[in-house]
């Protein structure tokens, strides 16, 4: 049966705005029964300024602990498709720990709700060969022996959280639990060839499964909804530019890298130049103090003192040479004149007179 790709923020939305398909999916990654769940207010849910390639929800659950009893927790369920997102997972995070509103309790009663962070990654991680990864902690004492309860003390659990990491690629297709069957609608190895919005799953793998069912049905509504499919293709889309973004970015900083280093290079030799100078100079005022010495002492001496002063002076042609190539080079990347300035440790008026004299050859 052709159904919707999950992968997909919009269809992964759909998906979990079904309360009894979110308890489901959160039941089987949690491994604890999720009796109630409900969708957080997200109006600060987005605080950095780059946030497109990371699709969150929050939620606000309730589950049956293993001694079975009921606990109120939150749940960050964060999904991106780009490497390297960890600073952003960190500062929403960060955001989270701050939000009066994940606290509970009054007076000097007061600690955060319980937090079990989600990671839906469309990359690999390492060499973690295991598709899904729990992390815990625990509350040990200097012998390494576990302080029973600690972890869930209010204060220890308002400082902590634990964290489950999804790795989307590894996942393969073979069912061994209730989880491998939760996440196995989103096992990319069954996508279509022709149409990478919906992949090809087996109904009958989940026949007599009540909850998964309802998972399926919606899927299959996602897939026969023309806005949703319109909403897909526009993912597609900032992706193509995202990646071409990242390319130019990864090429700029290439260049960038390589000027710096032939500007060091560059300053050292102008060093070298300027201490070889000097040397010849003392030696040339030791010489002339010196009565006894010979014209021809002294012509040898004035010799290595021009060479010096002419290798300076190559040097810093070739230093000037660079920097105004440098300039160029950084204000084609459409660059302010502020910003080369405090990349290329210059002022502002040397790079606008670079900038002038560059027009004017033109």
């Amino acid at each position: 049966m052709i159904v919707a790709n999950p992968v997909y923020d919009v269809v992964f939305k759909y998906l979990m705005e079904d309360e009894r398909i979110a308890r489901t999916i959160l039941s089987a990654l949690l491994k604890q029964e999720v009796v109630e769940v409900h969708m957080r207010n997200n109006e600060y849910n987005n605080p950095l300024t780059d946030n497109l390639t990371i699709y969150r929800i929050d939620f606000g659950a309730t589950i049956i602990d293993s001694k079975g009893q009921r606990q109120t927790i939150l749940i960050e369920v964060q999904k991106t498709w780009v490497e390297a997102e960890v600073l952003r997972f960190r500062k929403y995070l960060s955001f989270q720990y701050a939000n009066d509103a994940n606290m509970t309790g009054n007076g000097r009663d007061i600690h955060a709700l319980p937090m079990v962070a989600i990671y839906l990654l469309g990359h690999k991680v390492g060499g973690i060969e295991a598709p899904v990864v729990y992390v815990g902690h625990q509350v040990k004492d200097y012998y390494d022996n576990v302080v029973e309860g600690g972890a869930k003390d209010p204060f220890v659990e308002s400082l902590t959280h634990d964290s489950i990491i999804v790795q989307i690629p590894r996942l393969h297709g073979k069912i061994n639990n209730r989880l491998d069957k939760v996440l196995s609608i989103f096992d990319q190895t069954l996508k279509d060839g022709k149409d990478p919005h919906t992949i090809d799953i087996d109904v009958g793998a989940y026949h007599e499964d009540n909850d998964m069912q309802p998972i399926i049905r919606r899927l299959l509504e996602a897939a026969a909804d023309s806005e949703l499919r319109r909403k897909m293709d526009v993912e597609d889309e900032f992706l193509s530019v995202l990646k071409s973004r990242d390319e130019e970015i990864m090429h700029k900083d290439m260049q960038l890298a390589e000027t710096k280093v032939a500007i060091k290079e560059a300053t050292e030799k102008l060093g070298m130049t300027e201490e070889k100078l000097g040397r010849a100079e003392e030696k040339l005022g030791r010489a002339e103090e010196k009565l006894g010495m010979t014209e021809e002492k002294l012509g040898r001496a004035e010799e290595q003192r021009a060479q010096a002063e002419e290798q300076r002076a190559q040097a810093e042609e070739r230093a000037e040479r660079i920097m105004r190539n440098s300039v160029i080079a950084l204000m084609e990347k459409k660059m302010s004149a502020e910003d080369i300035a405090a990349m290329l440790g210059i002022d502002v008026a040397t790079v606008k007179q670079i900038a002038l004299g560059n027009v004017t050859t033109k």
